[in-house]
């Protein structure tokens, strides 16, 4: 047996700075849904956790914890308290020099369609779907500059294949 057989990506944490803002973004434009929010007022923080449930989620908190962390590819929103009040607490991007974490990626069905909502909504681009070389796929930013990939499977199957 692989002794590792049973792990799963379970999370990738984001430090945002309002999480009004982030929370906003992520239900309504990409709209995730907030599985489950944990304060931690002795450490001034709070962790939000945002996805796409494929089961019910659980009412009882002790189920809906263990429920959370088997669940896989979710978005664990971090808002250190103050850093919405604080300019030199802002965070990095990775995309900027020095350049480290890169981006999420978002599957959609159709990468155009999905524009066309975020243009109505007045969405940051970094690219959008036919600039530069590699066509349909596009990246968005969040409240907090991070970048987000907006990619069909379709598409990049396609890409990979004619490169």
């Amino acid at each position: 047996m692989n002794p590792t057989s049973d792990f799963i990506l379970n999370q990738t944490m984001l430090r945002i700075t309002d999480p009004a803002q982030s929370l906003a973004f992520y239900q309504n434009v990409l709209g995730m849904t907030l599985l489950d929010q944990f304060d931690f007022p002795d450490m001034s923080f709070t962790l939000y956790f945002m996805g796409y449930p494929s089961s019910a989620i659980p009412t009882d908190p002790a189920e809906r914890a263990k429920w959370l962390f088997d669940q896989t590819g979710l978005l664990e929103l971090t808002h250190n308290w103050g850093t919405e009040i604080d300019d030199t607490a802002r965070y990095h991007n990775g995309n900027e020099e020095p350049r480290g974490f890169g981006h999420i990626g978002i599957s959609v069905p159709d990468v155009y369609e999905a524009c066309k909502r975020f243009d109505t909504l007045g969405i940051d681009y970094v690219k959008r779907p036919d600039d530069g070389s590699m066509k349909g796929l596009a990246f968005i930013k969040d409240p907090d500059g991070y970048w987000i990939e907006i990619l069909s499977s379709a598409g990049l199957r396609d890409l990979i294949l004619n490169r």
